[in-house]
C-alpha cells in the first residue's frame, strides 16, 4: 500500500484529533483524559519548533548571505535584488495585516471561549500587558537600540530576541564575505554543514507533526468545544488565501509595469513551478524547475537566474511572511489583545526580517511564527490555534513565494539588461506533455 503524503497525514490527524475529542467529551473523565495525556504531546510538539527557532535562523542567513561570495555583487544586482525582495515582502506584510483588521477572524470568538482561552493562558497575557507598559516607558529610538545585542549568547537564549540574532546573522555572513576565500572556507562549510542539519531537524520535526495535530485538536476542542472556534479558523484561512491572491495580482502588475510582458505570459512561463511549489511545499525542492521556467521560458538569461532565485529561495518569503503577520494578529485577536499601530509596524518589520530567515521547507514557516509572536508579546501558546490548518496554507504560500522568485528575477534581469525572448528547447512544443503537467 502506498504510504499517505504527509500533508495528507497531516489532515487526518487534524481530523481524527477532532473526533476523538468529540466522542471524549461524552465522558465524564473524557475532558480530563485529554488534558492530563494527550495535550503534553501537543505541547512537545510545540516547544520542538520553538527549540530550532533561533539555530534555523542563524543557519539559513549565515549560509544565505555568505553564499554571495563577492560583497561588490551587492552593490549592483545583489542590491537590487535585495531590496526589491524586501520591498515585495513589506507589501506582503502589508496587505496581511490589512485584511486581518478589517476581517478581524479572531473576533468571531465569543467572549466566553476568549475568556477560556485567556484563563489558560493567563500567565502569558500578563506579561503581555507588562512588557506594553515597559513599552510606552521607552524612548522613540529604543528600538534601533535594541536591535543591536550587547551578548549574542544571551540574545540567543530567548526567542523574544529574534532580531538581534538576525542582525547578528547577516553581519556575520557579511564579514564572512569580506575575509579571503581560504581563510573563511572552513567556517563557510561549517555553517553550510550545520544548516543542512537544522534543515534535517525540520524533516524529523514534522514527521511527528500528524500526531502532534491529533493532540493540539483533541485538546482544543475539549477545552473550548464553542463552534465559533473552528468558525474562527474558517474566516483565518479565508483571510490568509485573500492576502496570497491579491500578492499573485501584485506580482503580474509589477511585471506588466516593469518588464511590458503580458499577465498571460508570465502566469504560463511559471505554471509548471507553482504547482510543484503547492505539491512539496517547498522552496527549495520546486528550485530547478523554477530555473528552468524563468531561463527557458520567460527569457532571464541564466546568469541572473542563478544568481537571484537560489538567494530568493533562502531570503524571499512573501507568503510566509504575510501569513506571519495575519497568524500573529488573529492570535491576538482570539486571546482579546488590542495590538498598537506602533506593534503592528513592528510586525511588519519582524515578519520581513523573521522571513529572510525562513528555511525553504515545509514547516518552516511556523517555526518563525515563534518570534513574531514573541516580539509582540502574543501567547506562543497560540500556535495550537492555527496548526490545524497551516499544511494547506503552507501549501499555498509556497506557490507565492516561488511566484515571487520569478517575477523579481525578471525585474532584476531588465534593470541589467539581460531580460530577452524565450529560449526553449526544440522539442518544446509538447514540452507540457513531455513534463507531465
Amino acid at each position: 500500500m502506498k504510504k499517505l503524503a504527509l500533508h495528507w497525514r497531516i489532515l487526518l490527524g487534524m481530523l481524527l484529533g477532532v473526533i476523538f475529542a468529540l466522542i471524549m467529551t461524552n465522558f465524564d473523565f473524557g475532558k480530563d483524559f485529554v488534558k492530563d495525556w494527550i495535550k503534553p504531546f501537543g505541547t512537545i510538539f510545540i516547544n520542538s519548533l520553538k527549540l530550532i527557532a533561533i539555530p534555523l535562523i542563524l543557519a539559513a542567513l549565515i549560509k544565505g548571505v555568505s553564499d554571495l561570495k563577492d560583497i561588490s555583487k551587492l552593490s549592483k544586482m545583489g542590491g537590487r535584488t535585495i531590496a526589491i525582495y524586501i520591498m515585495t515582502t513589506v507589501i506582503a506584510v502589508s496587505i496581511g495585516l490589512v485584511l486581518v483588521n478589517i476581517i478581524k477572524p479572531g473576533n468571531s470568538i465569543s467572549d466566553k471561549t476568549r475568556t477560556e482561552l485567556v484563563d489558560s493562558y493567563s500567565d502569558n497575557t500578563t506579561k503581555y500587558k507588562d512588557q506594553a507598559a515597559l513599552q510606552k516607558e521607552q524612548g522613540p529610538l529604543q528600538a534601533l537600540q535594541d536591535l543591536v545585542p550587547e551578548n549574542i549568547f544571551s540574545a540567543a537564549t530567548s526567542n523574544r530576541n529574534m532580531l538581534q540574532v538576525i542582525f547578528f546573522a547577516v553581519f556575520f555572513g557579511i564579514a564572512l564575505i569580506l575575509i579571503p576565500e581560504e581563510k573563511g572556507k572552513t567556517v563557510k562549510s561549517f555553517f553550510d554543514g550545520f544548516n543542512e542539519v537544522i534543515l534535517k531537524m525540520v524533516d524529523l520535526i514534522m514527521l511527528a507533526a500528524p500526531y502532534g495535530v491529533f493532540a493540539l485538536l483533541a485538546a482544543l476542542v475539549v477545552e473550548s468545544p464553542s463552534v465559533d472556534l473552528f468558525k474562527a479558523l474558517g474566516w483565518y484561512a479565508i483571510t490568509v488565501v485573500g492576502g496570497l491572491a491579491i500578492m499573485i495580482g501584485v506580482y503580474i502588475a509589477i511585471v506588466l509595469v516593469f518588464t511590458k510582458k503580458k499577465p498571460s505570459f508570465f502566469m504560463k512561463g511559471i505554471s509548471p513551478a507553482q504547482l510543484l511549489a503547492f505539491s512539496t511545499s517547498s522552496s527549495a525542492a520546486t528550485l530547478p524547475v523554477t530555473m528552468e521556467r524563468v531561463t527557458e521560458h520567460i527569457g532571464v538569461e541564466e546568469e541572473v537566474a542563478s544568481f537571484v532565485l537560489p538567494i530568493g529561495a533562502t531570503i524571499n518569503m512573501d507568503g510566509t511572511s504575510l501569513y506571519q503577520a495575519v497568524a500573529a494578529v488573529f492570535i491576538a485577536q482570539a486571546f482579546g489583545m488590542d495590538l498598537t499601530f506602533g506593534t503592528q509596524l513592528g510586525i511588519i518589520a519582524t515578519a520581513t526580517l523573521a522571513s529572510i530567515g525562513s528555511a525553504a521547507v515545509p514547516g518552516a514557516g511556523m517555526v518563525m511564527l515563534v518570534g513574531v509572536l514573541g516580539y509582540a508579546g502574543i501567547p506562543e501558546a497560540g500556535l495550537a490555534l492555527i496548526f490545524a490548518v497551516d499544511r494547506p496554507l503552507d501549501m499555498c504560500r509556497t506557490v507565492i513565494n516561488v511566484t515571487g522568485d520569478a517575477s523579481v528575477s525578471m525585474l532584476v534581469a531588465k534593470s541589467v539588461g539581460k531580460l530577452g525572448e524565450p529560449k526553449p528547447k526544440e522539442w518544446d512544443d509538447n514540452y507540457d506533455d513531455v513534463k507531465g503537467n
